[in-house]
């Protein structure tokens, strides 16, 4: 019976895991509940077939739509939607029989319901639920004279989702935070599992083979995936917490146990295979390990972790002990066993504690028991009181350090300003979904009089949530395959449903449900839900053919191609232009956390570091999506891919250790074991200066601007630096010991210049080393 518990537990944990708070199963859950009850409620009313599709596509429409965190603020939008439904559903019905006008109207509202986005989640919602009744208007045929009876259907609709949105499947942001929550816990074991894996993997004569690799890559994504969680905690911390003090609290101790499980991952990989594994290896896809990076060369060093000896089977124990120490919560604690574990392993933040062994093996275990305290820090959090009763003298210790901290915490807020004009996004995207529209219109028309606006809704769709051309290119491929495999499979399934309009209502269903749980993950499988659910509504209304569905096809493919069209010549953002706009961005996040911190550390208080950490984080994810395009793997410039997964993995790379760097800072005022020292303000300085440079190189100007920003300077390493600047008493300082604090900072500023001087090739800028520019 306890081992199927646990079985069920584990998969659970799985799926929590793969669906961060369970964000896509509610809203997944919460649409198919609403168009479930509506059209319940409108069957038992007696309401014909079509009617009955306007009905669902109300309740789907208001209920996926609707994005806020707040019910109350849900109540609104709800409430304002209702007016906007009747109206578009109105004008639908009565242009139906003017096509000019009707296109005319169809492509105001078009620019009215982009144009509103600027008024945030709301003004988002308004303008997709406009856009939509007005299509399913169209699509329904909907007459003048049946307007009375379509009204009804819609307000009951809007009624159904309010029922589900409310009382069935209730969108609390303290509950969604709370999953969030559970589901880093789950990613955070997910994790330590992968890192367990790989000391598991590789055997003493081949630290870079196979099974390293995929234990590398395993590694890779699960780290990935811990932060894509951290992210979406952070952007719901302040609707999900009542006080700005819990919100920072959560903040902090969540980006301490991220921080700690990177950088437990990063020493392992250098204990387990040698010395010159550095982080870019855990963030660069397919990226080489020791063994394979000079094939013709000498051998690579062996493993620092000899195979099958005591330390090992010490770190695998070890290992296997976070692991289950991460999966439970205190309230999963049974008896004193878990305790001891986190008492064993937390003190080996004292190096008395440490085994015999390497630098680098030692460097394992302590960071071991770093991440052993974020995890009490992070159950102190959450959890609220522990037991103290069976804690060792280590363990008190860090609970005073995680308590001093604690006490410190305030909370700010800062606003950035909004471009104007045609410069701001939704008025620029206004414009080329119009045109887009317009194009589409005329390409629809010329193919089909009666089905012109599925070509309008591709253009549409392809340009929401993208900026560049790129984007809109990648778009509209993915949608096109998603269509061409939901026409083969809208077509099985009008066979299979015959005439049995209840069993295609239960696949509609399915559909609807498939379209928003994988809506996030894949828009390619998300246009197949569509296009599957179409075939389906086709059914229901006695007008399905295969030729119907070719025709979508051939829409499809003229939406997408018209959409292409106005993104590359009316008011166009290059996929190169954005990637450097967004470039720059991250660049100057960086120098910012960066110089904060450095401050910090040298002895001036700098506030709102994680702050500023979480901006670089957000900034970095951005760039990771405009640069989407140009590593795709059907990009056929294979030189520029390359380039450009190398800058990001380089970036991913600096933004790790300024994340470190900012939470280090953070204790600074409340940590013993931490002393401001002057000399890392100079450290910082030529960090300071090249990101500047690297920044002004990316600056627009005429012509090529080659030569622009000065040359990135290099030479003596920031150790070096520090070894021979005058320390706080004057004098010069000698050599850091390993395992300390500062020696810890030490490698952080390290590897971030080393990463930063890395940056300066691929960007084109020239690189000072003292003995000359190159």
């Amino acid at each position: 019976m306890a081992v199927a518990w646990r079985t069920r537990s584990d998969v659970w944990d799985r799926f929590t895991a793969s669906d961060p708070g369970l964000i896509r199963l509610a809203a997944a859950v919460r649409t198919v509940a609403a168009v479930l009850l509506a059209l319940a409620v409108l069957a038992a009313a007696g309401i014909p077939v079509p009617m009955l599709v306007t009905g669902g596509t109300a309740a789907m429409a208001s209920t996926a739509t609707i994005s806020e965190a707040r019910p109350k603020d849900q109540a609104v939008t709800l409430a304002l939607a209702l007016p906007t439904a009747l109206a578009a559903v109105v004008l639908a019905a009565y242009l139906g029989s003017w096509p000019l006008t009707a296109a005319a109207v169809f492509l105001a509202l078009i620019f009215a319901a982009v144009y509103v986005r600027r008024y945030g989640e709301r003004g988002k919602a308004l303008g997709m639920i406009g856009f939509q009744l007005f299509f399913i208007t169209l699509f329904v045929g909907t007459k003048p004279q049946e307007l009375p009876g379509t009204c009804a259907v819609v307000a009951a609709a809007f009624a159904c989702s309010a029922v589900a949105r409310f009382l069935l499947v209730r969108a609390e942001p303290e509950a969604t935070l709370g999953r969030l929550r559970d589901a880093f816990r789950a990613r955070l074991a997910q994790v330590v599992a992968a890192q367990t894996a790989l000391v598991d993997s590789a055997a003493a004569s081949s630290s870079a083979g196979p099974d390293a690799d995929r234990a590398v890559e395993e590694l890779r994504k699960q780290t990935a995936r811990l932060h894509e969680c951290a992210l979406m905690i952070q952007t719901r911390l302040e609707d999900g917490t009542r006080e700005p003090r819990t919100a920072a609290l959560l903040q902090r101790r969540v980006a301490e146990a991220e921080i700690a499980a990177e950088r437990l991952g990063v020493l392992i990989l250098k204990a387990r295979h040698h010395e010159g594994v550095d982080t870019l290896t855990l963030h660069l896809p397919e990226s080489l390990l020791p063994g394979e990076l000079l094939p013709s060369g000498p051998a690579a060093p062996a493993p620092v972790v000899p195979e099958g000896g005591e330390t090992e089977a010490r770190l695998r124990r070890d290992l296997r002990a976070l692991h289950l120490l991460v999966g439970r919560t205190a309230t999963q604690d049974r008896g004193t066993a878990l305790t001891h574990l986190r008492n064993r392993l937390i003190a080996y933040r004292d190096d008395e504690n440490l085994p015999p062994a390497s630098p680098a093996v030692q460097d394992v275990f302590r960071a071991i028991g770093e991440l052993t305290r974020a995890v009490l820090g992070l159950r102190m959090a959450l959890d609220g009181p522990q037991d103290e009763s069976d804690d060792t003298l280590e363990t008190m210790r860090s609970r005073e350090e995680l308590e001093a901290e604690d006490a410190s915490i305030a909370a700010s807020d800062e606003e950035t300003p909004e471009p104007e004009g045609l410069e701001r996004p939704t008025t620029r995207l206004a414009f080329q979904v119009t045109v887009g529209s317009a194009l589409a219109i005329v390409g629809g028309e010329l193919l089909s009089e009666q089905r012109w606006y599925w070509a309008v809704l591709t253009c549409w769709v392809v340009f929401l949530n993208t900026t560049s051309t790129g984007e809109i290119l990648v778009k509209g491929y993915r949608r096109l395959l998603g269509t061409v495999a939901g026409v083969v499979a809208g077509a099985w399934l009008a066979g299979v449903v015959g005439e049995r309009p209840w069993l295609a209502f239960a696949l509609v269903v399915l559909c609807v449900f498939g379209m928003f749980f994988t809506a996030p993950l894949s828009y390619a499988l998300m246009s197949f839900f569509v296009t599957a659910m179409l075939g389906l509504l086709y059914t229901l209304l006695n007008t399905y053919s295969t030729d119907v569905l070719v025709l979508r096809i051939e829409e499809t493919a003229v939406g997408a191609a018209c959409g292409l069209v106005a993104a590359l010549f009316v008011l166009p953002v290059r996929t190169a232009s954005h990637t450097d706009e967004q470039l720059r961005e991250v660049l100057q996040r960086l120098r910012e956390v960066t110089e904060a911190s450095v401050a910090q550390l040298g002895g001036t208080p700098a506030p709102d570091l994680l702050d500023r950490a979480r901006e670089l984080d957000t900034a970095l994810d951005a760039l990771r999506q405009s640069a989407g395009p140009l590593t795709h793997p059907a990009s056929p410039l294979r030189g520029r891919r390359r380039t450009v997964r190398y800058i990001v993995a380089l970036l991913e790379m600096c933004a790790y250790h300024a994340r470190s760097l900012a939470a280090t800072a953070e204790l600074l005022p409340y940590s013993k074991r931490i002393a401001a020292d002057p000399r890392l303000v100079q450290a910082g300085e030529r960090i300071d200066h090249n990101l500047q440079a690297l920044v002004a190189r990316l600056e627009p100007a005429p012509g090529d601007g080659a030569g622009r920003g000065g040359a990135v300077h290099s030479g003596s390493s920031v150790a070096a630096m520090l070894e021979t600047a005058p320390g706080p008493g004057g004098a010069g300082a000698g050599p850091l010991e390993p395992g300390t604090v500062a020696y810890r900072v030490l490698r952080h500023l390290q590897r971030l210049d080393e990463g930063v001087v890395g940056l300066a090739r691929p960007l084109g800028a020239p690189v000072d080393d003292g003995r000359g520019t190159v």
